[in-house]
């Protein structure tokens, strides 16, 4: 059986919707995501440039955005070398959307960017007024794809705004590129404009809230480089902002938060951790980083695609570990790329979604802040009347990963800050959870503290934090190939019980405990034993989820003696489990350990059962991903 992001009808070819009682036809849009490109020394890295490219195309983008820093010193040679591998893949076909970052910014400004990038902007691009070829945006199909420059997030927000109302009503999908974050992994803006800011320069600070509130509220994807680290997070809005985004007749409940990727890398250098989770904003979903150094033995190469097809988008990111240091170096690994896939998501724009945290909690931590490891949720309604619950399972099998200690810095007179308590002030009003027991913090507690030696410093001293799981349910209406809607479950199998040190060494999460002071009490993260099918590797082909329970119910005008619960595999739908071995009782939370006594011929199927006390109701039991619907018998 395949789960999500594997083979399926829908992911591929053209989508037929329904918008406003009209049916329409939808090319698919594949979007790539290239990371940093520079290579040192005036040139770019084009052996990693050209591996994530061949890689892109093997998976059939159709356009690539390179999120910034093409380039080192944006010299006329590290364009040229750039615009040499780019070439070849545009005239293949894909369409390029190039922003500018900060080497660019720094070393080339707009005459030699404008000189080389110009001809790969596209004629239909719209520019934002004073940044022309430095802020842009194309739809394509039914995608809304806006580039930034580097740090203009907050110079650029209401042309954004502009731009997503002008064009809401024509796309589904909205994806804004550039080469920072507002919260970022090693970066992000908040920190660097607001809590390390300068005082009077409030742009971003007065618009602090409506940034998240808005891409919370138009389901925005944002990518960007930066980074030299992979990292997709949620990152989380102030409903008070917009209080009109959850309301019951809109459809189901999602979050308030929208997505943030940092694309990883393409270059000759990886960064460390730094600072670690903004927990009071931010849920890390899925991170690696590569160091060559302080154990870790390699860089990552790495390639992401976002398919948009219809409603639905899915996600797959892809890494490849080599010891290249130069172009001189030769293409060494990169010649054959033994790539593995490190990340995906699949979801639709209607959906249901539950952050499930790490079964590592301390006991008697209070229940706030959704800090649940269950994978229980509320109903969950297709538009045909169908319903779906998750009922049963606990997330027994995360990631584990260290941050290194920094520091931040206030200058008296200048800074906003104008003492360290301010600063720890502006941290926790911005970037991390204070820790009291009713906001508790997970990953440490103390997360900043007055330097010893400095009173203008605050220290951001290294921890130990688990990853959350970002698990939604969302809908798609029946292509005529079933008898229910179809449930994409998407986020239980994501993450295998791999432990790595801020630089990216490898640890053992069953060995070895966390840093000390990673737990709220100020002990340190023991070490956590993992389920037997916990793979402990970065592959996911590797991941099984832990069991969970779902049911799933009929419409009431669906005839249940005609149907069976079936699920999506590469051959097409088939039922979960043959029909002799559907269990005739409604579900009980003890079947995850202790299942029902069955056939022997159902020995190996998955559980599945009819629960007939509950009007039309099927349940399952799951170790994976997957798409679920009502087929025929």
């Amino acid at each position: 059986m395949s789960g999500c992001g594997g083979d399926s009808s829908s992911n591929d070819g053209d989508t037929t919707t329904e918008k406003d009682g009209a049916s329409s036809t939808t090319q698919t849009v594949k979007i790539g995501i290239l990371p940093d490109t520079q290579g040192g020394g005036d040139n770019v890295a084009m052996h990693p440039m050209k591996a994530v490219l061949d890689k892109e195309q093997a998976l059939g983008v159709n356009i690539v955005i390179p999120v910034g820093d093409l380039t080192d010193h944006g010299t006329t040679g590290e364009f040229e070398q750039w615009t040499s591998i780019a070439e070849g893949y545009r005239e293949a076909g894909i369409e390029f959307l190039p922003l500018m970052g900060n080497h660019e910014d720094s070393y080339a400004y707009s005459v030699e960017w404008i000189e080389n990038m110009k001809h790969y902007i596209p004629d239909d691009a719209v520019h934002m007024a004073g940044a022309q070829y430095l802020n842009y945006y194309v739809v394509r199909e039914n995608v809304l794809i806006i580039l930034l420059k580097y740090y203009n997030l907050p110079i650029a927000f209401q042309w954004i705004k502009d731009a997503v109302n002008t064009h809401r009503d024509d796309v589904e999908h909205i994806v804004i590129a550039s080469h920072d974050g507002l919260i970022g992994a090693k970066y992000g803006e908040t920190r660097e404009m607001i809590v390390e800011g300068t005082t009077g320069d409030d742009l971003l600070l007065n618009q602090w809230d409506d940034i998240r509130a808005f891409f919370a509220r138009n389901d925005i994807i944002w990518v960007q480089g930066h980074e030299h680290m992979y990292q997709r997070s949620v990152i989380t809005a102030p409903i008070y902002v917009d209080p009109t985004s959850w309301t019951e007749e809109e459809g189901n409940y999602r979050i308030p938060q929208y997505t943030q990727i940092a694309s990883g890398n393409a270059s000759y250098k990886g960064y460390e951790f730094r600072y670690g989770e903004r927990e009071l904003v931010q849920r890390i979903i899925q991170q690696k980083m590569n160091t060559m150094s302080n154990g870790s033995t390699a860089y990552d190469a790495n390639a992401s695609v976002l398919t948009f097809s219809g409603p639905r988008v899915d996600y797959e990111s892809w890494f490849t570990e080599h010891t290249i240091k130069s172009n001189e170096d030769g293409v060494k690994e990169l010649a054959e790329p033994d790539w593995k896939l490190l990340d995906r998501f699949s979801r639709t724009t209607n959906r249901c979604e539950r952050v499930v945290y790490p079964n590592s909690i301390p006991e008697g931590t209070r229940p706030v802040m959704y800090l649940d490891s269950q994978y229980i949720s509320n109903d969950c309604q297709g538009e045909d009347g169908s319903i779906a619950r998750m009922v049963a399972g606990t997330n027994n099998t995360f990631n584990r990963l260290e941050s290194r200690t920094r520091d931040m810095e206030l200058t008296p007179g200048f800074s906003r800050a104008q003492s360290v308590e301010d600063l720890m002030r502006l941290s926790y009003q911005f970037l991390f959870q204070y820790n009291q027991p009713w906001t508790p913090n997970l990953n440490a507690e103390n997360r900043v503290m007055p330097n010893g030696g400095d009173s203008n410093v605050l220290d951001i001293p290294e921890t130990t934090m688990d990853l959350k799981e970002d698990v939604a349910m969302s809908w798609l209406t029946s292509d005529g190939s079933t008898l229910s809607d179809i449930l994409i479950i998407s986020g239980t199998q994501n993450q295998t019980g791999t432990y790595s040190s801020a630089y990216g060494a490898v640890k053992d999460i069953e060995a070895d405990a966390g840093l000390p002071g990673s737990q709220p009490d100020g002990s340190a993260k023991t070490a956590h034993s993992l389920p037997d099918s916990a793979s402990k590797d970065w592959d996911l082909a590797t991941a099984i989820s832990d069991r969970y329970a779902l049911t799933f119910d009929a419409s009431d005008n669906l005839d249940t003696a005609a149907a069976t619960l079936g699920i999506m595999t590469a051959a097409g739908w088939e039922a979960v489990t043959p029909e002799g071995c559907v269990v005739e009782q409604p579900f009980d939370s003890s079947f995850l350990s202790t299942p029902p006594v069955r056939e022997s011929l159902c020995d190996g199927s998955p559980l599945v059962g009819f629960d007939s006390d509950h009007g039309q109701r099927w349940w399952v039991v799951l170790e994976q991903d997957a798409e679920l619907a009502l087929i025929s018998r």
